[in-house]
């Protein structure tokens, strides 16, 4: 394995690591290289949950936020930039004043944009490259200097919800997922779960049905589930933080409704859209329905084929595909 760009920065100098102190890594993804820093020093703070166990499973302190009095921080560049900043804010409100903050990221996700703008208000080390990213090092002036950056933690958009920065459609309603509400029946089974629940809107519709008495929303996102905590107050909701693909409802359910994630990074992948449809395979009575919307260039009707009996295509959008999938092949015991 080629040494990562924490070895580099550590083994040329640019990154030197207070003797003693919590270094806290703030959204590594799964992938992330962290055994050039001191494991039993280091807290994981990542809010998405199947990185999250994927850290704590190796042994690291996992967090969702850091605690103060840290000596130092790395900062793992996300795509979107204002969760970026907020990262960097992040950093500099939990590190002592004169502690190094280390900045690391791929060029694709924008790692060259931040490094200039943190340039303009702090000096910053020199930029090591290696594998198409960079790192680089700054000692915390204090979290004045980026308090700007803070997490403008929550946004009201159109219909009054409030969204965060890492929550899929931060934005806006997405479009999908308003097309799959309008294609909902008046009438819905009495437990219901939302799989990939972002920010609560699809549920918030799904409550306006008549039979429903409990909504499962089941998300993978800390900040997106908060988010979707202040957008459904209905008492018949149910918050779940957690990876969709292995949630277990308890007992079967009667309907699933779903817009699943289809990328990794900046790659499509629809296998994770496969894993979802499997899940809510899973989890669902004998009798019980998915409704599901996909982009129209996503192949999901071989797998949706293999897993109910009855699959409809329904009208939608040009850019979507709406699916009601009714009778999942087996009993969720069967496919223990």
């Amino acid at each position: 394995m080629q040494p990562s760009r924490l070895s580099l920065a550590l083994e040329t100098g640019a990154l030197s690591l207070p003797a003693a102190g919590r270094i806290v890594v703030l959204r590594p993804r799964a992938e992330t290289d962290l055994g050039a820093l001191p494991q039993e020093r280091v807290e994981v703070v990542q809010g998405f949950r199947p990185v999250h166990d994927a850290f704590a499973a190796r042994g690291y302190a996992t967090a969702v936020a850091p605690g103060g009095d840290c000596a130092a921080a790395v900062v793992v560049v996300p795509r979107a930039k204002a969760e970026a900043r907020a990262l960097v804010a992040t950093a500099a409100a939990a590190v002592e004043p004169g502690g190094p903050i280390v900045i690391d990221g791929q060029k694709t996700d924008g790692v060259d944009s931040l490094l200039r703008d943190v340039r303009a208000r702090v000096p910053l080390g020199p930029a090591l490259a290696k594998a198409h990213g960079k790192i680089a090092v700054f000692a915390n002036p204090g979290p004045a200097t980026f308090a700007d950056w803070a997490a403008g933690a929550s946004r009201r958009i159109a219909g009054g919800f409030e969204t965060r920065p890492a929550a899929f459609s931060a934005d806006a309603i997405d479009p999908g997922s308003a097309a799959l509400a309008a294609a909902l029946p008046p009438r819905l089974p009495a437990r219901v779960a939302d799989l990939g629940a972002g920010w609560g809107y699809l549920a918030s519709e799904v409550l306006k049905r008549e039979g429903v008495e409990e909504v499962h929303l089941v998300e993978a996102e800390h900040d997106a589930l908060e988010a979707a905590r202040a957008n459904v107050t209905d008492p018949r909701a149910r918050f779940h933080w957690a990876d969709a693909t292995r949630f277990d409802a308890g007992a079967p359910l009667g309907a699933v409704v779903m817009n699943p994630p289809f990328h990794a990074g900046r790659a499509a992948d629809p296998e994770l859209g496969r894993a979802f449809i499997a899940a809510a395979a899973r989890m669902l009575s004998p009798s019980g329905t998915l409704w599901m919307v996909a982009n129209r260039h996503l192949p999901y009707e071989r797998t949706l084929a293999e897993l109910f009996r009855e699959v409809a295509e329904l009208p939608a959008p040009p850019a979507y595909k709406i699916y009601r999938a009714t009778g999942p092949v087996a009993s969720p015991r069967a496919r223990r």
